[in-house]
């Protein structure tokens, strides 16, 4: 009778710690809530990163603190992440391209498995654009072709994936283009605007100028033609087939509990109906915000790494590579 009541006991009292559990991931989250960003303060994705981090507070009912965790183009924070063991309590926000061509350019700590991608919220607008009053004008075929004639145009480039995406143009093309490396729209603004260069890579920079024509936009880089540049080509249709575009996302690492993830979705979700963040990325940073959920967003990551590496195999190794 004793061993009963104790066995009853012991199941009674394992019963109740599984209750206690599930209580737990559901009413997740109990304590403060991190968001890291893997850029430096002020850039566009910072901008942005904190307004929807006040908006997640209020929807998730705990404070969302923003850490900014610059460098390695935003593979710093996410090699930080992948050893996270905080079941989505800390999360990157940050674009797609770090996951997606990062460990494919450079030696990296983490790979696109190591992550759960709880949800996009805005579609990148990254472009390759010119400046004013430029010989070739400022559309994408004259560019083109002026270049072919005129040997040692010069590029501004920023990052691993774009030099990768001009260096395929230039072979499709025949052209002969002289690279120059920046840091950042920082680096790259000044150099277009006084013609130091003829046309570079912006990632959002670009953006600034809608209004002034300082900044002419000759590809779009996004899959859609650009919310404030709907004159520019897209890649495809320029005719190279290419699919960089870019997703704003939500990263936790791969073992973080479904109940977590569900609920940051969720709050993800409310933030992109919310006129604060709406506000901020389509009238500021003149971005589109569209929610793109888990499912979706990891397909569209894996397709784009494949892709990348059967350019990478096409161009016979990655730029500057011996």
């Amino acid at each position: 009778m004793k061993m009963k009541l104790l066995g009853t006991a012991i199941l009674s009292s394992a019963m109740a710690f599984g209750a206690a559990g599930m209580v737990q991931a559901d009413d997740f989250p109990t304590k403060p809530v991190t968001m890291v960003i893997g850029w430096g303060a002020g850039g566009s994705t910072d901008i942005q990163g904190r307004v929807l981090a006040d908006i997640l507070s209020e929807e998730l009912g705990q404070p969302v603190n923003v850490v900014n965790q610059p460098g390695a183009g935003g593979g710093v924070a996410l090699a930080r992440l992948a050893n996270s063991r905080d079941e989505g309590y800390t999360f990157v926000f940050g674009t797609s391209m770090t996951i997606t061509f990062g460990p494919l350019s450079t030696e990296a700590t983490y790979e696109l498995d190591d992550f759960r991608y709880v949800a996009g919220v805005t579609l990148g607008q990254s472009a390759i654009v010119t400046g004013e009053n430029r010989p070739f004008g400022d559309s994408w075929e004259d560019l083109v072709e002026y270049a072919r004639e005129n040997p040692g145009m010069s590029y501004a480039t920023q990052t691993a994936l774009d030099r990768m995406i001009i260096e395929y143009i230039a072979q499709q093309e025949g052209l002969d283009l002289r690279i120059v490396p920046t840091s950042g729209g920082a680096g790259m603004a000044p150099l277009i605007l006084s013609g130091d260069v003829d046309f570079a890579y912006s990632g959002g920079t670009h953006s600034g100028y809608a209004e002034t024509g300082e900044m002419p936009v000759l590809l779009s880089l996004a899959e859609d033609r650009l919310v404030a540049f709907p004159d520019a080509p897209t890649l495809p249709e320029a005719g190279y087939d290419i699919n960089a575009a870019e997703i704003r996302v939500a990263m936790v690492p791969q073992n973080t509990p479904d109940a977590h993830v569900e609920r940051l979705a969720e709050a993800l979700e409310a933030a992109t109906q919310d006129p604060r963040f709406i506000e901020i990325t389509e009238e500021r940073i003149l971005m589109p915000v569209s929610y793109i959920a888990e499912d979706e967003v990891t397909q569209t990551l894996r397709d784009q790494v494949e892709g990348y590496k059967a350019l990478i195999e096409e161009l016979g190794g990655l730029p500057g590579e011996e």
